[in-house]
């Protein structure tokens, strides 16, 4: 199978930059990105935008001629990827990524974050048009290095302050985000690659960590003792609950962290696909230092 033309949605969001640098740097690849007519996005001296609105005959005439498109849209989005995958498949577009890069998503992890619902919603419409394209999920749990950055994984790099959960001593996965965008690349460069992620989700990870590692790691970068607070997964999930049926939508995001993070203790993806798409082998306080020196993400 060959693949030249790729096409990504959603390029100017916490992801998108750096898959579109990856496949610059491949020079393997035609990229093209494609945004709303309302966006302020600006992308690299030439690169190819398009601009179309989510709607079938818009999107089915930008994505005429492509081999693959890479969904990366945000939240408030999510609904519109079934029209997405319409007019991927009524343009004759081979592969569909769907903009999945989480958490792994099952039925108990729904029940506690019922938002996740829209994800899977996804992948169960690509599930049921098989017969006319292909799919791969990215599966990632958390951001490591952007999450690091704005504060995600409970850590405040300014205040030298950090937040963890139950402890802080739940093991999960988190991946940097350039690892994220290689694994992309990595699954279209060859055709055996291509062909083992067809309709299938790929899981990858930089790391397996606890929040009391990262811990250790931004003291032993900053040499210094950074003052620690802990929460209790129980009231914070209450709380969150509380805000979100107030319509308080961005407390969704604390369900996230404390069922990753805590006790509940679903942040680990199981079988990762790292060795099988050649992905480096990454050093947790490297990145972390890197990060601590506002160099990553």
């Amino acid at each position: 199978m060959s693949v030249k033309k790729v096409m990504l949605l959603g390029a100017g969001g916490n992801l998108g930059p750096a898959v579109l640098d990856a496949f610059l740097a491949s020079k393997t690849f035609e990229v093209t990105v494609l945004t709303r007519p309302s966006s302020k996005s600006t992308f690299p001296p030439g690169v190819d935008v398009v601009k179309a609105e989510y709607t079938l005959p818009e999107l089915q005439a930008a994505f005429t001629g492509q081999d693959v498109v890479i969904s990366m849209v945000g939240g408030s989005a999510f609904t519109a990827q079934k029209i997405i995958v319409d007019a991927a498949i009524a343009a004759g577009v081979k592969r569909f990524f769907p903009s999945e890069f989480g958490a792994l998503i099952n039925d108990k992890a729904i029940a506690f974050a019922p938002v996740l619902q829209e994800k899977k919603n996804v992948v169960d419409y690509l599930i049921s048009k098989e017969s006319s394209i292909s799919w791969t999920a990215i599966q990632t749990n958390a951001f490591f290095d952007w999450g690091l950055k704005v504060g995600w994984l409970g850590f405040d790099l300014a205040k030298r302050t950090a937040e963890l959960l139950d402890g802080g001593i739940t093991k999960f996965h988190a991946t940097n985000v350039p690892t994220i965008a290689k694994a992309i690349v990595a699954t279209l460069s060859t055709h055996e690659a291509y062909e083992k992620t067809k309709n299938q989700y790929v899981r990858i990870a930089s790391y397996e960590v606890s929040q009391r590692d990262i811990l250790q790691a931004v003291e032993r970068a900053t040499e210094e003792k950074w003052v620690v607070t802990d929460t209790d997964t129980d009231l914070l999930v209450k709380s969150a609950q509380e805000k979100l049926a107030a319509g308080a939508f961005e407390e969704v995001y604390n369900l996230i962290r404390a069922m990753a993070f805590g006790k509940i203790g679903l942040g680990k993806l199981g079988k990762l696909w790292n060795d099988e798409l050649g992905l480096p082998k990454e050093d947790l306080d490297t990145v972390v230092k890197l990060v601590l020196d506002d160099k990553r993400p």
